[in-house]
């Protein structure tokens, strides 16, 4: 590792890791745009040189980004807003709009949003128009400048583009893309989906006015890649006040990547999702466990924070049920076994219970049936077992048919980790299980 021609200094141990967690901290929690998007370099070219030919040449474009969640959409627009918008003509001239599905859930709140981000509420003020199409014509026209002769460009972005889709009527994209490809103003409008079918939603006549053009983020990030990552994320910036420590601290966690266990551990990670939200989630976690006594990351750290990270909900949940619910759910898995995965209904539930408390049980009372009904409707709300009947034909209660959410590996987990859980029922469910 080279050295820095930098003046020595030193710090106590405590204040070295109070300053290495304060940079590192922030470096995984407020993000930074790269220059520019590493392995996206064909779609970042594509998306700046259709959004130039609206900012620049007032051509007006409609363009998705479709990607799974974390594959970098939001960081590929900012790139390229951010170049966009280091032009000087285009910073004076362009108008960025940012609506999302979630926020914006109808057409007038969109509307409204619209209003706001373009500063024309002055300009709305108390007029009302008949459709959603003459506000947005109003809107639009209030754009142009003292000449009249031509408006400035607006780029419309529409995070989480799928559930615009869902709006009555699809009015608010109709609108915006029969602007788009019409000669009335210069406007952009880029959508942001993590859905590969996103066109299946839209209706003909929307679809009709979409210029259809799509780029797609896959990851093609390597493991080699995602690795060198992890180490610069954990590395110390060459301007660390204390070059001693740096050095040490930067020699470990080059260590720290090469040891096995933990190159194990990003595999998985690697291997269930690429993005680097959750990779900085899990070198937090990891970097939490450092202290002045522990001034390093071990792998032991690198392990625990992935177990954190990677904790299965549904056997949190059942780590919390009641030994009633919990030998209601062994009863499951062995009519799961009986009749091959069949669904099963409440009464042949409580019939495989009865059973198990007349041969085996010494430890657990006979509840009483309405008692057990409670139990297993709990089961439901939680989400762990889920009705089959979709029929609106009402079925009692008792034979509806359900099937359950879980596998052998979470009920077992749980058995394990049941405080104080009767040996009967472990013995009972090692039966199901054998």
């Amino acid at each position: 590792m080279s050295k820095r021609k930098v003046k020595e200094t030193h710090m106590p141990v405590g204040e070295c890791i109070s300053q290495v967690q304060m940079i590192l901290r922030e470096r995984f929690c407020h993000q930074r745009l790269p220059e520019k998007p590493v392995g996206m370099e064909s779609q970042h070219k594509h998306l700046l040189e259709l959004l130039r030919r609206t900012a620049v040449h007032g051509e007006s474009n409609s363009v998705l980004i479709v990607g799974p969640r974390g594959s970098g959409k939001t960081m590929l627009l900012n790139c390229v807003l951010r170049e966009l918008l280091e032009v000087k003509d285009v910073n004076k001239n362009v108008l960025p709009v940012h609506l999302n599905g979630l926020l914006q859930t109808d057409d007038r709140i969109a509307l409204k949003e619209i209003t706001r981000q373009l500063n024309l509420e002055n300009v709305v003020g108390d007029k009302v128009f008949g459709s959603f199409a003459e506000n947005l014509a109003f809107l639009l026209e209030a754009l142009k400048k003292g000449d009249r002769s031509s408006s400035r460009p607006v780029l419309f972005i529409l995070d989480e583009f799928d559930l615009f889709a869902h709006h009555k009527n699809q009015t608010l994209l109709y609108n915006l893309l029969d602007v788009s490809q019409s000669a009335q103003a210069p406007v952009a409008v880029i959508g942001l989906t993590c859905r590969l079918d996103v066109l299946e939603l839209l209706e003909k006549r929307v679809k009709s006015r979409f210029s259809h053009r799509q780029i797609h983020l896959l990851s093609s990030l390597s493991f080699i890649q995602y690795l060198d990552n992890v180490r610069s994320q954990l590395s110390l910036p060459q301007d660390f006040p204390d070059t001693k420590f740096y050095d040490e601290w930067n020699d470990s966690i080059k260590t720290l990547c090469e040891d096995q266990l933990v190159v194990d551990v990003l595999q998985s990670h690697y291997n269930s999702s690429k993005d680097f939200r959750s990779l900085h989630l899990l070198l937090m976690l990891a970097l939490s466990r450092v202290s002045a006594s522990k001034p390093a990351i071990k792998p032991t750290d690198l392990l625990e924070a992935s177990r954190v990270c990677m904790v299965d909900s549904k056997a949190n949940i059942l780590h919390g049920l009641s030994i009633l619910e919990l030998c209601l759910i062994i009863a499951m898995k062995h009519l799961n076994d009986i009749y091959e995965g069949e669904p099963f209904n409440f009464q042949m539930v409580h019939n495989e219970f009865k059973k198990f408390l007349q041969r085996k049980s010494h430890s657990i009372h006979n509840f009483d049936k309405p008692v057990v009904i409670k139990a297993f409707e709990h089961l439901q709300q939680l989400e762990l077992i889920k009705s089959m009947d979709s029929s609106t034909a009402k079925i009692q209660k008792e034979y509806q048919l359900m099937k359950l959410l879980l596998d052998h590996s979470q009920i077992m987990e749980a058995l394990q980790k049941y405080p104080q859980c009767p040996t009967d029922v472990k013995q009972w469910a090692m039966s199901a299980f054998g």
